[in-house]
């Protein structure tokens, strides 16, 4: 496999890194293959021993529990500010995290920067993602010369703006999101500059959190400065940044083999979002195509929906990104995750878009909306194509917000914990979609219920998989979750389930679609949390007599109903105030199912039954598999009737 890779010198190689001698290798890259492959490892190293020690260090339950936050290392400006090495964190930050750099350091002012210097910026249009993450760079200096940057992105629990936390869908302008720092420093020459952190301590409702996460984050960038250095100390400047441009180099050959692999063409994939914040006149359709030719892809996002009246917009940074991650975890999995992944990939953006918003009015608070409708976008796109290797649909992505106030005046706030952030994925060759996890561009930790029980007034009630959700398939897709949860004071909701239309959870390779989620909340008819066990049924007695806030649902049972059922809009309300003892219920979508379901062993689909994924009804419906027995009260005496199975499957032949 040949390819061209253009380094920032202007000087244009043909030949692929496999087919170069030693002499050409060490030419090229400053030190031979065991040398430079060793340096990554140690760059690697080096942000990954930064990402342990910050989580450990740090204060916000945002940071030290669900891990929302990335460190990288960039190069300098000679190497066009390529990533090469990254820690576990979110791919929503690391593939943005060239473009931020850039832009920061450009802006500012390379020459003007000087050692001991972190600059700080958190524009979404500059660096990609939400005014809550603070993107931190340290240059790095060798005889007063910059040789590269360490850089991480954090998550702040606050950031202003007219929302506590900020997780909300109805801001309408930047002007309501929240502080925006344009780049600046936030240590010069190692000294704390007082006026930024002033202006950031006089727009947050947490300083108290976020105070030790800046002087922990600070430790970080300089002991991954300290192993920089020691690097180019040891081995020398050339081979250090010969060893970032072949991590870029060789993920950019990789990323060129697997898209080689699919058939020359043109491939066209699409999702929705289901309303913004306004009203729910309008659903927001994200469209791709995809036109393979060669070794290179060109998406196109013509056609995609103007951009939102509220924050569920993304910019084109993470636009980029989404695609980039999107097709790196479809094509090449195994591939190691730098700027080289994007070389061979042009994306094509109208501004004005939900995926390319422009200010003021394109706010893009919730910007993981419109990101993972794009990744699901791609993935729809090629499902075709990848044939056995395609990936089905996954849960969307809705993020719940809850504020209270305890009875002693002081505030609470809740992020991202009673929604449906964690739900399922879909099903691949590989094997079933999994039940429990965060959506794949967010790759961070799923918080568990104690902490949050321990820190505000909230019970959980149940977390559960729910029956029949699961997309149908040879490999079932991840069953879709319920989660119930009790407020025992009175609390303001700001929910914002937005991808509940149509199912994100489609299914491939033949595999059927996963049932579409929904959240209801229940009035505090009861006090006690025994007494209220009646209301964690499903059925249609219970819901009657909810209050749904989101879901396409029977408008007199309140249960699913995608083919007849009335569209229950998010935001009816500006904001949710509920009185304690009130119930949430989030439901995701399912995740979809791959292959053919009615080729699923008996055997697996007899365990569906028992493990309670599956009904003896829809295990005969779905599967054409007849188990007999009860499975609530005798799992383990469940059989599978083999000869009715055999013509119910043929029937279907």
């Amino acid at each position: 496999m040949t390819i061209t890779n253009e380094q920032p010198s202007g000087t244009v190689h043909e030949t692929s890194l496999r087919a170069l001698t030693n002499e050409e290798f060490v030419a090229r890259y400053g030190a031979d293959r065991f040398t430079t492959s060793l340096l990554n490892t140690k760059s690697t190293y080096a942000v990954q021993n930064m990402a342990t020690a910050f989580r450990r260090q740090a204060f916000s339950p945002i940071v030290s529990l669900v891990y929302d936050f990335s460190c990288v290392i960039v190069g300098p400006r000679e190497v066009d500010y390529a990533m090469g090495a990254i820690s576990d964190g979110l791919p929503t930050f690391i593939g943005a995290m060239t473009e931020a750099v850039r832009n920061t350091v450009e802006e500012y002012g390379y020459d003007d920067l000087r050692e001991g210097d972190v600059l700080v910026g958190n524009d979404p249009y500059r660096i990609g993602g939400h005014v809550n993450d603070l993107c931190f760079i340290k240059p790095i200096f060798v005889d007063d010369t910059i040789v590269s940057f360490v850089a991480m992105k954090v998550h702040q629990l606050d950031f202003g703006g007219v929302t506590p936390g900020g997780f909300s869908a109805s801001k309408r302008s930047t002007y309501e999101d929240g502080l925006v720092l344009p780049p600046m420093l936030m240590w010069s020459q190692g000294k704390a500059v007082r006026q930024t952190f002033s202006l950031l301590f006089d727009n947050t409702r947490w300083a108290e959190l976020i105070l030790p996460d800046l002087f922990a984050t600070q430790t970080q960038l300089g002991f991954g400065e300290r192993m920089i250095l020691e690097i180019i100390d040891r081995y020398g400047l050339e081979p250090y940044l010969g060893s970032i441009r072949y991590a870029t180099d060789a993920s950019a050959e990789r990323m060129a083999e697997a898209i080689t692999e699919l058939p020359d063409g043109d491939y066209t994939g699409s999702s929705v979002v289901d309303a913004d914040g306004v009203d729910d006149t309008e659903t927001y359709a994200i469209k791709v195509a995809l036109r393979v030719r060669g070794s290179k892809i060109e998406a196109d996002l013509s056609g995609t929906s103007r951009q939102a009246r509220t924050g569920i917009n993304c910019t084109f940074i993470d636009a980029k990104n989404a695609i980039g991650c999107g097709l790196s975890m479809l094509l090449s999995p195994g591939i190691a995750f730098t700027s080289g992944n994007w070389r061979n990939i042009d994306v094509v953006c109208p501004p004005g878009s939900i995926v390319s918003a422009m200010p003021p009015d394109g706010a893009v608070t919730m910007y993981f909306y419109a990101t993972a409708s794009l990744l699901s976008a791609v993935s729809n796109a090629l499902a075709d194509a990848l044939g056995h290797r395609a990936v089905g649909g996954d849960l969307g992505r809705n993020v719940h917000n809850t504020v209270g106030v305890r009875p002693d005046g002081s505030q609470w706030s809740t992020v991202g914990a009673f929604g449906g952030e964690q739900g399922p994925w879909g099903a691949s060759e590989v094997g079933d979609g999994e039940n429990y996890i965060i959506s794949i561009l967010a790759n961070i930790s799923s918080l568990g219920f104690e902490p949050i029980e321990a820190s505000v007034p909230v019970v959980a009630l149940s977390n559960e998989a729910v029956i029949d959700s699961g997309g149908p398939g040879y490999h079932r897709g991840g069953s879709a979750m319920s989660r119930d949860s009790l407020w025992l004071t009175d609390s303001t909701h700001f929910p914002c389930p937005v991808t509940l239309k149509g199912s994100g959870g489609f299914g491939v390779n033949g595999g059927k679609a996963g049932i579409t989620g929904a959240a209801w909340t229940f009035a505090p008819t009861v006090a006690s949390i025994a007494e209220r066990q009646q209301l964690l049924s499903h059925s249609a007695e219970t819901l009657t007599s909810s209050d749904p806030i989101a879901g396409v649902l029977h408008p007199d049972t309140k249960l699913q109903d995608g083919n007849d059922g009335k569209y229950f809009y998010f935001g009816s309300r500006p904001m949710w105030d509920l009185p304690a003892g009130s119930v949430l219920r989030s439901m995701t979508n399912g995740g979809g199912g791959w292959g053919d379901p009615f080729t699923r062993e008996e055997q697996r689909v007899l365990a569906d039954v028992r493990n309670g994924y599956v009904s003896i009804v829809g295990a005969a419906r779905d599967y054409g598999v007849v188990v007999v027995g009860d499975p609530a009260t005798d799992p383990e005496g469940l059989t599978v009737d083999v000869d009715a199975t055999v013509r119910l499957r043929e029937q279907r032949c």
